[in-house]
C-alpha cells in the first residue's frame, strides 16, 4: 500500500500541532470556550468536548490508533469552533497576510483528509 509515509505525517503534523492548543487549555483552562458554548445557547458542560477534541484525539492520532475515527472527532471540534467564533476570520486576513481562518482550516482539512486516507502502517491500531 502507497502513501504509508505520507500518511504517518500527515497524522503527526495534525496531531502534534493540535496537541499544543489542548495542553494551552490544560493549563489556562476554558473559561473562554465556556463562554462561547452559553452564548450560544448551549449547555455549559459541552465545553469540556474541547479536552476531547484538543487532547485525547490528537494524542490517538499521533499513535495511530483508529485513526479514522479521531480524526473525524477533530473534524468536529474544528466545525464547532468555527460555529462558535460565528466564523470570525472567514473574510480576514492577520497582520502578516495569513488568512484568519489558517489555522482552524489547516486542523479541519488535515483531519479530513485522515478520515478519508485512514492510517497507513505506521500505527499502533491501524484502519
Amino acid at each position: 500500500m502507497s502513501g504509508n509515509i505520507e500518511r504517518f505525517i500527515l497524522r503527526i503534523m495534525v496531531g502534534g500541532m493540535l496537541l499544543f492548543h489542548g495542553i494551552s487549555k490544560l493549563q489556562h483552562g476554558i473559561g473562554a470556550v465556556k463562554a462561547m458554548v452559553v452564548g450560544h445557547g448551549l449547555p455549559e458542560v459541552l465545553a469540556y468536548g474541547v479536552y476531547v477534541g484538543e487532547v485525547l484525539a490528537p494524542l490517538l492520532l499521533l499513535l495511530g490508533i483508529s485513526s479514522r475515527v479521531w480524526a473525524g472527532v477533530i473534524v468536529v471540534n474544528m466545525l464547532m469552533a468555527i460555529w462558535l467564533t460565528n466564523f470570525k476570520g472567514m473574510l480576514t486576513l492577520g497582520a502578516h497576510g495569513a488568512w484568519g481562518m489558517e489555522a482552524v482550516m489547516f486542523y479541519l482539512l488535515g483531519a479530513l483528509a485522515i478520515t478519508l486516507l485512514g492510517s497507513g502502517r505506521y500505527a499502533v491500531l491501524r484502519d
